[in-house]
């Protein structure tokens, strides 16, 4: 077994969630993207809590790719705060062989 990441957010579009997913592929920061289907979150924001429709993108990656993903869905995101969850999982060799090789540009 080898170390991966896998990188959540989530957005309030599907098209934002695509374009999340797309750009970070082509980029080489993720290997592959699957964007979930559609969740109702509930949160506090600006002193009163909120529940809202929310698309979830999780993007696998190699450990070194990381960091720069974060930093590309950061700069792209449109919430002021996004949640941006980075989890270190274990993965079949192969599987992990693959995610390496697509995140090398």
């Amino acid at each position: 077994m080898e170390e991966i990441c896998v990188v959540t957010t989530v957005v309030d579009e599907r098209t934002v969630a695509g374009v999340l997913a797309d750009a970070a592929v082509a980029a080489h920061l993720a290997a592959c993207a699957q964007v979930g289907g559609q969740v109702d979150s509930t949160y506090w924001w600006q002193q009163r809590v909120e529940t809202h429709s929310e698309w979830s993108v999780q993007f696998k990656t190699a450990l070194d790719r990381a960091d720069a993903l974060v930093e590309q869905i950061q700069a792209n995101h449109p919430y002021d705060v996004p949640e941006i969850l980075v989890n270190r999982v274990q993965s079949n060799s192969d599987y992990a062989a693959w995610i390496h090789e697509q995140t090398r540009p």
